[in-house]
């Protein structure tokens, strides 16, 4: 069972595509949403004779508040500080779909912010609801690093630090394998950054990017392993145009 496991998260990290999108409105609030869709062709080519043999099916949506008044007995003697980490992510939306007959496994993550420093670090949100639920500690993660976020003035920052450099080597190591196994298949591993504002963009820190005709928004696109060798890389700067003075 552990085998069968490990060989599934080998191949959701080598065959999916992750999209983030945000919009920033004129007063520092807005959504964000990030889309962890698995590519089914990719998918195909990796599990080979076990694709077709798949029977699972689950919808379901839940707000993380859910898990904090589910569990609250246990969630009660957890400590202060893993508490306070967990209460920011009250108010976050997960919705996972997964349906061997209509060959959708998509999840879906989201939060309405009123600032920009209020959003969380969704790519961990699943992994916080089983530490509820299973009443994990927040030191037996293996996150490796997280991502923030802030708007001040006309400067927005999405801010990657790694808060582990061992299992960042890890990390690393593990994906050389999975790149050395994988080689020669056609993988689809879009990662990518969807910005809209309310303002128009003066410059974007990361040549790359591609801005909108209207300067409103921009699409920034990386390869999933990249990303999970080197975090830092999705690190982004968008200077937007001074306010009109009338």
């Amino acid at each position: 069972m552990k085998r069968y496991f490990f060989l599934l998260l080998i191949l959701l990290t080598v065959s999916c595509q992750v999209t983030e999108t945000l919009y920033l409105n004129p007063d520092g609030s807005g959504s964000i949403e990030v889309v962890d869709l698995r590519d089914e062709y990719s998918y195909m080519q990796l599990a080979k004779e076990e694709y077709s043999k798949e029977d699972i099916f689950k919808d379901t949506t839940y707000v993380f508040a859910d898990y904090l008044k589910k569990y609250a007995e246990t969630f009660a003697r957890t400590p202060t500080e893993d508490q306070n980490v967990y209460f920011r992510y009250s108010d976050v939306k997960v919705h996972i779909k997964k349906s061997s007959y209509e060959k959708e496994f998509r999840t879906t993550v989201s939060q309405n912010f009123k600032k920009a420093t209020d959003i969380v670090d969704l790519y961990k949100v699943e992994d916080y609801a089983d530490n509820i639920k299973k009443n994990y500690a927040l030191t037996a993660e293996e996150h490796y690093y997280k991502v923030s976020y802030d708007y001040v003035g006309n400067r927005f920052n999405r801010t990657v630090k790694i808060t582990d450099s061992i299992q960042l080597k890890k990390e690393f190591d593990k994906i050389e394998k999975y790149k050395t196994h994988y080689k020669g298949n056609k993988l689809v591993q879009n990662y990518v950054l969807n910005y809209h504002f309310s303002r128009k963009i003066q410059s974007v820190s990361n040549p790359l990017a591609k801005i909108s005709v209207d300067r409103k928004s921009l699409s920034l696109q990386f390869i999933i392993t990249d990303c999970k060798q080197n975090p830092e890389i999705t690190n982004l700067e968008v200077v937007l145009e001074p306010e009109a003075i009338d």
